[in-house]
């Protein structure tokens, strides 16, 4: 089985530390996490993911996850998350998070080089802090060595 993640999803699991924006939402991306951390792979998908599942329930308000902001975002991780990896990635390619994949990614989001999707985003204190922290708490995968 696969784990369905739209593009900026690839960096916020990078820095995911168990907080989001409700309980269901947090319980459904630890389901995830762990997954993620037992090598499941990800397939990229356009617009809302199995991250985005909890807040698509019909009680939610109408969810952010469906914005052109979000959309320029998924585009914008895209696009540096190649460059990071050195290959291009595209909606519907397949894509390993091994523990060198992770570490990559990680050491590239500390550093900022893959953040253009994360300017303007709510989380990117949070995510500054974690990165800068050497990754203490996350739930997804290995943690890279601190630079």
């Amino acid at each position: 089985m696969t784990i369905r993640l739209r593009g900026h999803h690839l960096l916020c699991l990078l820095t995911y530390v168990g907080k989001g924006y409700s309980a269901a939402f947090v319980a459904n991306y630890d389901r995830l996490a762990a997954r993620l951390s037992g090598g499941e792979p990800v397939e990229l998908v356009a617009g809302p993911d199995d991250i985005c599942a909890p807040l698509l329930a019909p009680a939610c308000e109408p969810p952010h996850c469906l914005n052109d902001s979000v959309i320029a975002r998924d585009s914008a991780a895209l696009e540096d998350i190649s460059e990071t990896l050195g290959r291009p990635l595209a909606v519907g390619d397949t894509i390993e998070l091994g523990s060198a994949t992770l570490a990559s990614l990680r050491a590239a989001f500390r550093a900022g080089r893959n953040r253009q999707a994360c300017i303007g985003c709510q989380w990117y204190s949070l995510c500054t802090n974690v990165a800068r922290s050497g990754y203490d708490g996350v739930r997804v995968g290995v943690m890279c060595p601190q630079s």
